[in-house]
């Protein structure tokens, strides 16, 4: 057995300093569950299809519902779970609210995204 090896209930530990090295940087469970709540957030194609309309340009409400062939109800309801998600930001102009992506984050990710699926 290799010095870097240790057998431990029936399975294989490897490399014990990588795997300490690895748990000082692991974050806390509360950030990676952050994390987790945000992918969470992207695992609807109706939202998926809203970010990427604003990824394209500043749209209100209306917009989109006509954009997506949704209701604006519906539209608003998403739009709450990206905002609360920080994905998007509002900008109030009179009585209308534009939605834009929240920040260049948000843009790299899908724009990432996309270049994945593509390859």
């Amino acid at each position: 057995m290799d010095s870097g090896e240790i057998e431990r209930c029936g399975f294989l530990c490897v490399h014990e300093h990588t795997v300490a090295k690895v748990l000082e940087q692991m974050p806390e469970d509360e950030k990676l569950y952050d994390l987790a709540e945000l992918f969470k957030v992207f695992g609807d194609s109706t939202r998926i299809k809203i970010l990427y309309a604003l990824f394209e340009a500043e749209l209100c409400v209306c917009d989109i519902a006509q954009l997506l062939g949704l209701t604006q109800s519906a539209v608003s309801h998403q739009l709450r779970v990206l905002k609360t998600g920080r994905l998007v930001k509002p900008r109030k102009d009179g009585k209308t609210v534009f939605y834009s992506l929240a920040d260049d984050h948000v843009r790299t990710l899908i724009a990432q995204g996309m270049e994945h699926i593509n390859e």
